[in-house]
């Protein structure tokens, strides 16, 4: 098979055609007093029209029986704040999904202990074998150093994990967001639907925020179906792409879910020809990503490492709910592959010009 990097790069294949200029006070902070008040961009995949709206509009502008499949993850505080043994500050944002933790216990200390990895932000890169504390009951072992400070450790706890988490862990709020977390975003920084049993996601699939139960109860009522995937929201979505061209980005795996009853709604749709909707880039990359790893839309459990760009023939996704992005990501590089790279950088430079608002806590996007 011909390597595809053996031709020159066109246009979409180039990443500085993903950067834009961005306003600081254009990115939010805050997400809006309800969380269906938010506005909602549409974009039309096939002519790049657009047209503004509200998110509780939602039900009056999807297509008749189309299919919502959203990412039930669920956010842990896995922000860690604590000290090295020297007194330095560091900081751990795990990132391996505490229900995907294989842990063993120590029956005489009492100890539980998994291996795991996460981002470290220390002033000294650790040694093999540094343990870093975090709380009495809670600290990691330094195993392997890698790239941009991905650190892989060995986490032991003592208790119940998810109760040391929420008692002494952050909500792991993008960077971008230039505050401290509080007591609010433990609930704003989580979607309404996210699942206790799918907890661990580093971040919140973001698409998903702007659904209130209110609204979730008109779109049944409607006639619209919803099911939901898991895609357990690691480092693989946020990465920054970091060579010129995209061809030659790698993704990093993450953990995916399609439920039977999944997979039973999205074949029945497609047969009927009812559009299936994705809720969000990671809801979007489970979708494709369990055909690129099983060959079919049909019940999954595993990684997949998909990059969706430019030239992406897409399986199952007619359309998408989403947050506006940041330049040169890997999620831009998807909404390009969907709605064509000109649409939809057409379509920023509207928001922008227009008071959209940014990012995680920002305003929406329904590409249909």
């Amino acid at each position: 098979m011909p390597n595809p990097l053996d031709s020159a790069p066109a246009p979409d294949d180039l990443l500085a055609a993903y950067h834009f200029d961005l306003p600081e006070d254009r990115i939010a902070n805050r997400p809006c007093a309800r969380r269906d008040a938010c506005r909602l961009m549409t974009v039309n995949r096939a002519t790049g029209a657009v047209g503004d709206a509200v998110f509780a509009d939602l039900p009056d502008l999807l297509p008749e029986g189309a299919l919502l499949v959203a990412n039930n993850t669920k956010v842990a505080p896995v922000r860690l704040l604590g000290r090295k043994p020297t007194g330095g500050a560091a900081e751990f944002l795990l990132v391996t999904p505490i229900a995907l933790l294989r842990a063993t216990t120590d029956p005489a200390t009492g100890w539980t202990s998994a291996p795991a990895a996460g981002l470290l932000r220390v002033s000294r890169p650790p040694r093999p074998g540094d343990r870093i504390d975090f709380a009495p009951d809670l600290c990691i072992t330094a195993t392997r150093r890698g790239a941009f400070g991905h650190t892989e450790v060995v986490l032991s706890w003592q208790g119940s994990l998810p109760a040391v988490m929420d008692r002494i862990g952050h909500v792991p709020l993008p960077p971008y967001i230039r505050r401290a977390d509080d007591a609010a975003d433990r609930e704003t920084y989580q979607t309404v639907y996210a699942s206790d049993d799918k907890l661990g996601s580093a971040a919140a699939p973001t698409a998903g925020l702007h659904f209130t139960e209110d609204l979730l109860e008109r779109l049944r009522a409607r006639g619209f179906g919803f099911a939901t995937v898991t895609c357990h929201v690691g480092i693989g979505t946020f990465s920054p792409v970091r060579v010129a061209d995209i061809r030659e980005h790698a993704m990093h795996r993450e953990w995916i879910e399609v439920p039977q009853e999944a997979a039973t709604a999205v074949l029945a749709a497609k047969a009927a020809g009812r559009p299936v909707v994705a809720v969000g880039t990671t809801a979007a990359r489970t979708l494709e990503g369990v055909v690129r790893e099983a060959g079919e839309v049909r019940p999954f459990a595993g990684e997949t490492d998909i990059f969706i760009r430019p030239g992406h023939a897409f399986q199952v996704v007619d359309g998408m709910v989403t947050n506006f992005h940041l330049p040169g990501s890997s999620l831009v590089i998807m909404l390009a592959a969907l709605v064509g790279r000109e649409n939809l950088l057409a379509a920023y430079a509207r928001a922008i010009a227009s008071g959209y608002r940014f990012f995680s806590y920002g305003d929406a996007m329904l590409a249909l």
